[in-house]
């Protein structure tokens, strides 16, 4: 039986043509029947492809053969399965686009990235260096959490702050808004997925005088993939695939709470409102039973009287 396998990667690193770049990968992508969605720039690729794993092998080695590309950082994790035309079943589609930012922060002049990656972004910090850097600084050292606020809802790093952010493009306001100014004397260790996000989110609290920033290496899924539920991360990681999200051992934490009736769950779906993208933490019994909205959608989806 097809194994499926998905892939996780970035890169910054100086593109000339973009837009050359992204019809080779469409191509190449599309050869090798892959599905999912890779963001291009300027300032080099952001992707989360899925598919049959030779297949997927083959577009790593074949991207990787590109010399901007070469020290691609890429994560593994294991699909749902493969339909009967060999796709992944995690992803309706396969996108390859070219877009002024490889993440949306809403500050691509801030960004500067030379063949070495991101220019004054935080230290990088691997699962053994953070797990020894909290064990010797203890309570002062800060987990700062580089995604959307839903996210973190079922699962985070233990007493992590999670700012109050429905987008990426949020978080330029939330660091300049000043109330995180407290912790500009404190090691703090930014996290997110894969470790994408927090290329730019450290470089944005450097440059805005946080003296001590971290960002750990690979994000939540290397930590994971070395810690399994055995370390500092609690719960389960968000996936913007099919999936919904993944487990890195069978005694991971269950930490959501159903926003209906506080049921412990992991599962989250998309608010009923067709109009809203917010994604909301429900379990299995309340879906069952009727639609539900986000706090913004539910007065105006209740009955009139």
């Amino acid at each position: 039986m097809a194994t499926a396998k998905i892939l996780l990667f970035y890169a910054f690193t100086p593109l000339a043509d973009p837009d050359a770049v992204r019809l080779w990968q469409r191509d190449l992508a599309e050869l090798l029947g892959l599905r999912g969605r890779i963001i291009l720039s300027k300032d080099g690729i952001n992707g989360t492809i899925g598919g049959e794993i030779t297949a997927v092998k083959r577009y790593l080695r074949k991207t990787r053969d590109y010399p901007a590309f070469k020290h691609l950082d890429v994560k593994w994790s294991e699909g749902r399965g493969l339909d009967d035309d060999g796709l992944s079943i995690d992803f309706p589609k396969l996108s390859v686009k070219v877009r002024d930012e490889l993440v949306s922060f809403g500050a691509p002049g801030e960004l500067r990235v030379d063949e070495h990656g991101v220019v004054g972004g935080g230290t990088h910090i691997d699962p053994d260096a953070l797990d020894a850097l909290v064990a010797e600084r203890g309570d002062d050292v800060v987990f700062f959490d580089g995604r959307n606020a839903f996210e973190a809802a079922i699962g985070h790093f233990a007493n992590a702050v999670v700012p109050d952010v429905a987008t990426t493009h949020d978080f330029v306001a939330e660091l300049d808004s000043g109330k995180y100014d407290d912790l500009k004397g404190r090691p703090v260790v930014t996290y997110c997925t894969g470790g994408i996000r927090c290329e730019v989110l450290s470089s944005l609290m450097v440059s805005r005088g946080f003296g001590e920033v971290y960002q750990l290496d690979g994000g939540i899924a290397r930590y994971g993939e070395a810690r399994g539920d055995d370390g500092l991360w609690e719960g389960s990681l968000y996936v913007f695939d099919k999936r919904g999200s993944i487990d890195f051992s069978d005694h991971a934490a269950v930490i959501g709470h159903c926003v209906v009736d506080g049921t412990a769950t992991k599962r989250m779906q998309n608010c009923t409102d067709l109009s809203c993208r917010e994604q909301l933490v429900v379990c299995e019994g309340c879906a069952a039973v009727a639609p539900v909205y986000c706090v913004a959608h539910a007065a105006a989806a209740a009955p009139s009287r």
